[in-house]
């Protein structure tokens, strides 16, 4: 329920602040008051497109704030749950709408910040706006059979959406299918290019880490000579045999032996003269080694143009195939993975298209569950919204709804529904958009409305001049049919006609005032003499004479009547 709307800085309303009562809320004013901007307003506070023209001017941004009472939301609770949004003790919700001049536009609900697709979920469960653009809802058959669906129980909505898993399942399937899917000479060719890669790749037997030992002992072996003459002069330089020049090793000993003399004189040289005596018996070892290796070092011409050899493959696959040896390995175990499955496509081909086939049949039979259930329900709202109509000063009307099938499934089963009509005797149904007039659309909606209004949860309804085309007695109908909403929920109603205002149980007026060369929209909450004079301008225009208002007054006592009769 909408407890409470502020608006500031919003079109030409500078400061507007509104109580709404439960029951029928109506709204009044002359043309151009700005009763459509207040709703505006309220679209945007529940998730509407922000536009920076609707700010007032000269201002920098618009506030628009909602109050709203939960004690019957309980789909909306369970959205707020879901998004970890606390209620507070009073069991209201504040959601507001700050639009700034940059185009920029803020959404908190309960001082937190939400995004416009939050904000929408929550409010689509708190407010159903109906104003002239939804007669075209009733002329576009698509929507034809959400209207039968809304009205639907579990089974409806557990059937669609089984049937929508197994639509997804087979269209998974089915783009699998198309990857595996060949012309015959595509599928040759595929294989044949596939097994040339992969012989390819396994003659050359290549191993992990293959490539740096190969590089290794290319190097070692071109280099050779040079390796030798290093080691060469490395012993000799260590362990000289020429008997004119002194080797390092010899310069050691040397050492060795002033570190003993040393040694007698200072205990403490002691240690120091075996760590020297061991680097010595190191250096003498490394040595002896270098000249073992030496000796197995040899030019080899033809292992070293085998090692060329295999570098060149490898660098040939690496061009091809990957940047490094396990890259190639890795693409080969892919294009073997590939080839199996190409081999084997036809057979997969087979089981998948027999997957399909099983899923298929499951979709058909929910599908048929699926029609039989709406057929079901659509005789229930042929039956009710005639009934509606007749009420609705349509007594001759004939309302339909066919069903036919679809050439195939869809995710939404396989029926193509249509509401069909005839308001005159003798006449065919034909379809809603060739038949009926602006007048007799919003009856057919306030119908629909009447109906939905049994099973929704949402617990406020706003209706904008529902009343288009209609007068006189079906006027007076559909105020009380709008009053017979409010019963059991909260309704928000702009109208021109003095019957259905006579009817609310809370009447607001709005006008215009120009006030320091600037316009501004005001609403009053009407009094009982006040709304003899409002309901007196309804009636007559501006002139209020004393016929005009005892009119008034009546409609107000008789409307008082039929609602004391409904208690």
């Amino acid at each position: 329920m909408l407890l409470e709307l502020n608006i500031e800085n919003f079109a030409i309303i500078d400061n507007v602040n509104i109580h709404f009562s439960d029951g029928f809320n109506v709204l009044t004013g002359e043309t151009g008051a700005g009763k459509s901007i207040i709703i505006d307003a309220v679209s945007m506070v529940l998730g509407g497109r922000a536009a920076k023209e609707f700010i007032r001017t000269g201002a920098d941004k618009s506030v628009i704030e909602a109050v709203f009472s939960l004690k019957k939301t309980y789909d909306a609770r369970k959205t707020l749950k879901h998004y970890g949004i606390d209620v507070g003790e009073d069991n209201t919700l504040i959601v507001t709408r700050e639009i700034y001049s940059t185009g920029r536009s803020v959404s908190r609900v309960n001082g937190r910040t939400v995004t416009l697709n939050m904000l929408k979920e929550l409010t689509d469960k708190l407010v159903d706006i109906h104003g002239q653009h939804e007669h075209q809802s009733l002329l576009n058959q698509e929507s034809h059979i959400n209207f039968i669906d809304s009205l639907g129980k579990n089974i409806i909505s557990d059937t669609k959406e089984n049937i929508l898993k197994d639509y997804n399942k087979v269209k998974s399937l089915k783009s699998n299918l198309g990857g595996l899917a060949f012309d015959e000479q595509e599928r040759e060719r595929k294989i044949d290019l596939l097994k040339f890669q992969l012989n390819e790749i396994d003659e050359a037997e290549l191993k992990p880490n293959e490539e740096e030992k190969l590089m290794n002992n290319y190097k070692k072996i071109s280099n050779v000579e040079s390796i030798k003459k290093s080691i060469g002069s490395i012993i000799e330089t260590m362990n000289s045999s020429d008997y004119n020049q002194v080797s390092v090793l010899d310069k050691l000993n040397s050492i060795s032996g002033l570190l003993v003399n040393a040694s007698k004189s200072d205990d403490n040289i002691e240690k120091y003269k075996e760590t020297f005596d061991s680097a010595i018996y190191q250096l003498q070892e490394v040595v002896r080694d270098l000249r073992d290796y030496e000796d197995t070092l040899e030019y080899n011409p033809e292992k070293l143009q085998e090692l060329e050899d295999r570098i060149a493959i490898i660098t040939r696959l690496k061009r091809k195939y990957g940047n490094t040896i396990e890259e190639i390995l890795q693409y080969r175990d892919d294009i073997d993975s590939e080839l199996q499955s190409i081999i084997n496509s036809e057979k997969e081909i087979i089981r998948i298209n027999n997957e399909i086939k099983a899923i298929e049949k499951q979709i058909y039979e929910n599908c048929y569950i699926l029609t039989k259930e709406r057929k079901k329900i659509a005789a229930a709202i042929e039956k009710d919204i005639t009934k509606e109509l007749k009420e609705l000063n349509m007594p001759n009307v004939t309302f339909k709804i066919s069903f036919k099938e679809l050439d195939t499934y869809t995710k939404t089963g396989i029926d193509n529904v249509e509401f069909l009509i005839s308001t005159n005797i003798g006449e065919p149904v034909k379809s809603l958009s060739k038949i009926v007039s602006g007048g007799e659309m919003s009856r057919i909606m306030l119908a629909f409305k009447t109906i939905l209004a049994h099973v929704d949860h949402i617990s406020c309804l706003i209706f904008d001049e529902i009343d288009t085309g209609i007068s006189g007695r079906t006027a007076q109908v559909i105020s009380e049919k709008i009053a017979e909403i409010a019963r059991t929920h909260q309704v928000l109603c702009i109208t021109h006609l003095p019957q259905i205002a006579a009817m609310s149980d809370t009447h607001f007026q709005i006008s215009k005032v120009v006030h320091n060369r600037k316009t501004n929209t005001r609403i009053k909450k009407l009094t009982d003499i006040d709304r003899i004079n409002e309901l007196s301008r309804l009636l007559g225009g501006v002139d209020l004479t004393s016929t005009t208002k005892m009119h008034a007054k009546e409609m107000l006592e008789m409307s008082e009547k039929i609602k004391r009769n409904w208690k």
